[in-house]
């Protein structure tokens, strides 16, 4: 089983009066970095180590453009966040629990980062799922035969077609004999390998 590890900004606070009060800029204002909505996937597979390079490139969505998030392209998490939040992006990557008797699912954790006047909020969420090498897949509509396929798995919330591999993702544990025989049994398909 693979792991990734999705954190969405869901909030942003401020508090004016600490700022007026301790703060060399009394009029600082909310965080410039970081904007609800934006979303970075962590990834950890094949070529891929998005917690080894600081989140570099992991940025997916945002309201405003890529230079304006977090020191742009070069520093994609402030300091401040990412010592908060590396911990439980490191655990979810490893397919560890995030926080396990804390939160209702133990795949999530909300975290914020710790600027005491402006602090920023996050949803942390593990993803897992598993990596299937299909031969011999040659269009479109067998990429949808065989995602419908996978899709009535109970336990399967989703698949990707990357370039090399298909990604299954999954809400639960699918034996690997069940993902194969599925994609075989859709005619043609060679599953070759899986991780």
């Amino acid at each position: 089983m693979q792991h990734k590890v999705k954190v969405t900004v869901i909030d942003k606070k401020l508090y004016p009066e600490l700022q007026r009060q301790y703060c060399a800029d009394p009029e600082a204002g909310p965080c410039p970095c970081y904007h609800i909505g934006d979303e970075f996937i962590f990834e950890r597979y094949g070529e891929a180590d998005d917690f080894w390079h600081m989140g570099l490139h992991t940025l997916r969505q945002t309201v405003k453009t890529a230079d304006e998030v977090a020191g742009g392209t070069q520093f994609p998490h402030c300091s401040e966040a990412w010592d908060a939040i590396a911990r439980y992006i490191y655990a979810g990557l490893q397919g560890g629990s995030i926080m396990r008797g804390w939160m209702n699912d133990e795949r999530v954790m909300i975290a914020c980062c710790s600027d005491g006047t402006r602090p920023v909020v996050f949803k942390i969420e593990r993803t897992d799922y598993k990596v299937l090498y299909i031969d011999k897949i040659a269009c479109d509509k067998c990429r949808d035969k065989i995602r419908q396929a996978l899709l009535d798995i109970e336990g399967v919330t989703g698949v990707a077609f990357c370039e090399a591999f298909t990604e299954v993702y999954l809400e639960k544990e699918v034996e690997e004999d069940i993902l194969r025989t599925t994609v075989e049994s859709c005619g043609g398909y060679t599953v070759t390998r899986i991780d």
